[in-house]
């Protein structure tokens, strides 16, 4: 399987407005291809095709005055931009058609420039020196901070400036899936019941929410009132538009560790996982408090990243539909008696009419388990 590997570098001065061209180069090129086909489509032309594209919005025009520019960047960071647009198009496509998965797609948009930017080079416009720097072409060498080897050399490069101002290097390579040892199904598999107040409820154990956004909120409206009163166009408007970013950035860094390493425990101590398939997405819209929490804590994210996690060592996974009422039925005898409605939210014990007093939390981490065990084994019975 493909994973990527993301490494900070740290390029020159002189190699940053290298790079800034770099980045304006294959951003204009995308636009005047997109602009092509659009035209194309206008006048009821067919479909241009992507051989015929590429030589007129790179070959061809470099011999021009106004795009001999595109001369000082490589070659195949140009010709990666005009795929990326290829890409774009198919997908467009395929969800046109109904054969593309997820949510429907629009056509491509004109790229503007924002605060991350990008260019991809495949092998031919890349090579990892022995000193360990990245030579990039019409760049030079580059210094890397490897934070771990490659399993193996690289198939490409993307090179990456973020909103805060970093550079990054994420390098596409081949691995092999490698299980872990397998454990007791019995006695390890675990439902996952996701909320806000905690994190996770897992068999046995309670993860806590982090809250990181919440914990940088104050740090984060003072940095933002004094970007809204610095002068448009202002080096202070700069300064102060890249400390915001810079703790947007410390933000997301700290929540995706949060959810690599939590992932990666759940998958070593667990044989099969069972999550229940929250409607994040419809969660994260509403208005009010919830939804800066719903996206505070990233719950998709997490979810995403356990999927792919336990399909990569071996482990069992299974989505219990989000209509199951896990909070509401009772774990010991299966009737539906618990808090129901945004007033049952506030509740978090009960006692069914059964006898049972239930956590309402790990009542619903016991029912997922439950329904994601029939759900994992139906779906082995049919392979």
């Amino acid at each position: 399987m493909k994973l990527r590997y993301n490494e900070r570098i740290y390029p020159t001065p002189s190699q940053r407005r290298d790079l800034a061209r770099f980045f304006g180069c294959a951003r204009v090129v995308y636009n005047d291809g997109l602009r092509e086909r659009r035209t194309a489509w206008h006048d009821g032309e067919a479909y241009i095709s992507d051989g015929t594209l590429q030589k007129t919005v790179i070959t061809a025009a470099k011999n021009t005055p106004e795009r001999e520019w595109l001369r000082e960047a490589p070659s195949v960071a140009l010709v990666q931009s005009l795929r990326d647009l290829h890409t774009a198009y198919r997908n467009f496509f395929a969800s046109k058609r109904g054969i593309r998965r997820g949510p429907r797609i629009g056509p491509p948009k004109m790229k503007k420039k924002s605060g991350r930017q990008s260019i991809r080079l495949t092998r031919n416009g890349f090579k990892l020196q022995d000193n360990g720097r990245l030579s990039v072409a019409k760049l030079g060498d580059v210094p890397v901070r490897w934070s771990r080897p490659l399993p193996s050399e690289p198939s490409s490069v993307t090179i990456v400036k973020d909103a805060a101002g970093r550079y990054f290097a994420s390098f596409v390579v081949e691995t092999q899936d490698t299980p872990l040892p397998e454990l007791d199904l019995e006695e390890t598999e675990t439902g996952i019941d996701l909320g806000l107040s905690t994190y996770a409820v897992l068999r046995g154990r309670k993860i806590s929410s982090p809250k990181f956004f919440r914990r940088q909120e104050k740090k984060l409206r003072r940095a933002q009132r004094r970007l809204s009163r610095a002068e448009t166009g202002s080096s202070n408007r700069r300064k102060a538009k890249l400390a915001v970013s810079k703790i947007h950035a410390r933000i997301a860094d700290k929540r995706r560790d949060f959810i690599e390493q939590k992932t990666t425990r759940i998958v070593r101590d667990s044989q099969a996982v069972y999550v229940e398939d929250l409607n994040v997405k419809g969660m994260g819209s509403r208005k009010g408090r919830r939804a800066k929490s719903v996206h505070d804590q990233s719950l998709g994210m997490f979810a995403r990243t356990l999927e792919a996690k336990c399909a990569r060592y071996g482990r069992g996974f299974a989505k219990v539909d989000r209509w199951f009422a896990s909070t509401q039925m009772c774990s010991a005898c299966g009737s539906i008696e618990g808090p129901k409605g945004v007033e049952g939210l506030r509740i978090r014990s009960w006692t069914c009419s059964c006898g049972a007093a239930h956590d309402r939390d790990e009542n619903a981490e016991a029912n997922i388990r439950a329904e994601g065990r029939r759900i994992f084994a139906a779906g082995l019975a049919e392979k």
